[in-house]
């Protein structure tokens, strides 16, 4: 009853954000409510809050803290080189900006934090995606997927608790997955470059001036100002720049986020460019502690974000307004990670997850135990968008492995294929980061997810097939 119950619940989430009857915040807290009295477990429902806000608490502060710090370096223009460069590569060509997307995001993933992966590359591309009229769940999309291929490396997560729990050696687990990894990568690019030339036909060809494209620093105006700097020239079969909708799958090609683009606005009072390298060095040094792991996460961004106001901003009215600048998206962000908490906590407080979870594994028939690394793999879809990694690494993974023994199936390839499923995993409405990233695109996370879902899990089978084809699963 508690399996049946459990992804009756999953699935009744799911249907309602998708079709926008309910708000993700409200869903993540009202239906798990729900179904807890509906297993006769009501009177527990505030011990599996507790618990599950308590197992995130630390999740919520760090994306508290990390949104202001990134926010700050946004404000005093440590970015705006970076939207520069990009700009110039792309040259108002939907196609280049989107395969650009998934390069940032993929380079960016490198620090093995997908939360200030989604705000370096949504506050760099998402003022041309909105300049240009471009679908913004485009962006969101190839970021997630980008990240969710980059997120299998070691000090990532997923490859450190699959060595863990299964007592190997991170590197053995991924050094021998790279050939399949970046087949996986490469199937986004090239999912990015498809995509890019949907959006090219759908919104013609643009070009920029090129007097804006060659003096310097006017790039940033005509990408924030609304304005000039940017001209239409219709192709056969294309919309116009203006032909773009408005149900929350695109841009509106026109200026209802007038604030954020003019956040890049070369002559805003925000910039400090005088403290432009320490404030590049203090941005490098906390990403090399958080890979070498000198202190918590959250802990870093704290101590960064609290630095990084006194030194740029030393008079306290201007600290106070760029807290309450960015106030905005630490609420909505930290306040949908404790929504998610309730949701985490009551799947795992009422057993329905080891339920479930015991379910799919007993399911698997007795003839492929000789290929259960390949039955890891592709339950590593469901499994790592339903529940959490830990819940995954920790509870399901061992399971597994120990029935692929059974049958000469080494640890290791389990350990790999269990990496399969991290593209889909990062659009997991459990995972925190993603609202980050949807929250800063501005993009609505049920749109996100019609999106996202069907082209992440093709991406987790052909990551299957290469490592398949590899040898190494």
């Amino acid at each position: 009853m508690l399996t049946i119950l459990g992804f009756a619940m999953i699935a009744t989430f799911l249907a309602l954000i998708m079709t926008k009857k309910m708000s993700p915040i409200a869903a993540l807290v009202l239906i798990p409510a729900l179904f807890c009295v509906a297993v006769g477990k009501g009177a527990h429902l505030g011990d599996y809050v507790i618990d599950g806000v308590s197992s995130l608490a630390p999740t919520a502060a760090m994306l508290m803290f990390a949104i202001v710090y990134f926010g700050v370096m946004i404000d005093v223009g440590l970015f705006d080189p970076v939207v520069r460069g990009i700009l110039r590569f792309c040259k108002a060509d939907p196609m280049r900006v989107v395969v650009g997307t998934a390069v940032l995001a993929a380079i960016v993933s490198l620090d093995g934090d997908g939360s200030t992966t989604f705000m370096i590359t949504v506050s760099a591309m998402y003022p041309l995606y909105k300049r240009l009229g471009m679908s913004l769940v485009v962006m969101t999309g190839v970021a997630a997927m980008a990240n969710g291929v980059m997120n299998t490396v070691p000090w990532g997560g997923p490859t450190a608790r699959a060595a863990t729990a299964l007592k190997l050696d991170a590197a053995d687990i991924f050094v021998p997955m790279i050939p399949a990894l970046l087949v996986g990568l490469l199937g986004v690019l090239g999912l990015a470059y498809l995509l890019g030339l949907r959006e090219r036909r759908r919104l013609g060809a643009l070009r920029l001036d090129e007097e804006s494209v060659e003096t310097k620093e006017t790039v940033l105006v005509g990408a924030g100002a609304g304005g000039g700097g940017l001209e239409k020239r219709p192709v056969a079969g294309g919309g116009g720049a203006d032909d773009v909708d408005d149900d929350g799958d695109g841009g509106d090609g026109g200026d209802d986020d007038g604030d954020l683009l003019k956040g890049l606005d070369p002559n805003r009072p925000t910039l400090r460019p005088r403290l432009y390298w320490f404030n590049a060095l203090l941005t490098g040094t906390l990403i090399t502690a958080m890979i070498l792991g000198l202190l918590p996460i959250p802990v870093l961004f704290l101590l960064g974000a609290a630095l990084a106001l006194s030194v740029n901003y030393p008079r306290l009215p201007d600290q106070k307004a760029r807290i309450a600048a960015h106030a905005d998206n630490v609420l909505n962000v930290s306040g949908m990670v404790f929504a998610a908490a309730v949701f985490t906590g009551v799947l795992q407080g009422t057993g329905m997850v080891d339920h479930m979870a015991g379910w799919l594994v007993d399911t698997v028939p007795e003839g492929l135990g000789p290929h259960m690394a390949l039955v890891t793999g592709v339950l590593s879809l469901p499994l790592t968008y339903f529940m959490s990694n830990d819940g995954f690494y920790f509870g399901v993974l061992p399971v597994l492995a120990e029935a692929g023994a059974a049958h000469g199936v080494t640890p290791l390839e389990m350990a790999r294929a269990s990496l399969v499923g991290q593209p889909l995993h990062m659009s997991s409405p459990l995972v925190p980061a993603v609202y980050v990233l949807v929250g800063m695109a501005r993009v609505e996370f049920g749109d996100h997810t019609r999106f996202v879902v069907k082209w992440a899990a093709l991406t987790c089978l052909l990551i299957l097939a290469a490592g398949i084809l590899f040898g190494t699963i």
